[in-house]
């Protein structure tokens, strides 16, 4: 299957904990890039999502961004250590006695670290719940691009069914244009009242022909038709060979242009180069 690398996906983790949501999104790219934007307590995770991602795509510039709610009536209770502050207390009033009974701040009292704790939460519980959620975001992604480049592959396989039929047209009319250039060329000798050997004049129409003929051209761009097809039905990431075959076509399209000595193969040509870029716009978004 054929995978765009453009894609959208969002999912939403409920739990005791509160909520989480996760947005990718991507772009095209030469090679996969991959950017974060997490809340702090779960930056650990991040070399678990770089190496997701990099097992599940091979190409583009993928952005994950995760937005986390945590449930205030979930939040641990705040616990008193009273023999630690008991202790500080006590302390504190010796020093008040060296120090002319300077008053001590409560508040300063709590401060001190191990005094006042909060129960934590169940961080390991939670981060398994958000990277299900991930997974989910993740697949949903995938399904995105398989499903754009679905679309991008009948887009593509219309093109290439649109160069069969120029590249058919021509060869049907090269017999009636090489007649009708031969009779064209005999024509002004016969104006000019120049008299040539018939030999002299077949040699010089074969030649002509020889310039003309385009069947090799043709040849290539049914081989190449036939080639694109096949990369397509295969699938995967095949967007650098597509990429080529585009290359490959333009060639050949060039090639054909330049031998036309006809009004019908130049719009030909030019109605080739025409399919050829439009499926170079929709390779370039292809994994």
């Amino acid at each position: 299957m054929i995978h765009s690398m453009t894609a959208f996906s969002r999912v939403e983790v409920k739990g005791d904990w509160g909520n989480a949501v996760w947005e990718i999104r991507s772009v095209n790219q030469r090679f996969l890039e991959t950017y974060f934007r997490l809340p702090e307590q779960f930056r650990s995770v991040e070399p678990v999502l770089r190496e997701r991602f990099r097992k599940a795509l091979n190409r583009g510039k993928v952005e994950c961004n995760l937005r986390f709610n945590a449930n205030p009536e979930t939040k641990g209770k705040l616990s008193l250590n009273k023999d630690l502050a008991s202790q500080l207390l006590e302390h504190a009033g010796w020093v008040n006695e060296q120090t002319l009974n300077s008053q001590v701040n409560p508040i300063e009292i709590m401060r001190w670290p191990g005094v006042m704790e909060a129960e934590e939460a169940d961080m390991d519980s939670i981060q398994a719940d958000i990277l299900k959620g991930f997974d989910q975001a993740l697949k949903d992604f995938i399904a995105a691009r398989a499903s754009e480049g679905e679309n991008m592959k009948a887009l593509i396989e219309q093109r290439l069914d649109g160069i069969v039929a120029e590249a058919e047209k021509v060869k049907a009319h090269m017999p009636e244009i090489i007649q009708w250039q031969r009779k064209r060329i005999t024509d002004k000798f016969e104006e000019a009242n120049i008299e040539l050997e018939s030999t002299r004049v077949e040699q010089e129409l074969v030649m002509l022909a020889q310039k003309m003929d385009v069947d090799e051209e043709i040849d290539r761009l049914f081989s190449h038709v036939k080639e694109t097809n096949g990369i397509l039905k295969k699938g995967g990431a095949q967007g650098r060979r597509l990429d080529f075959m585009m290359q490959e076509f333009n060639r050949e399209a060039n090639t054909l242009g330049s031998k036309s000595i006809n009004a019908d193969i130049t719009n030909s040509a030019v109605e080739l180069k025409v399919l050829i870029e439009q499926m170079r716009e929709q390779i370039q978004n292809i994994e």
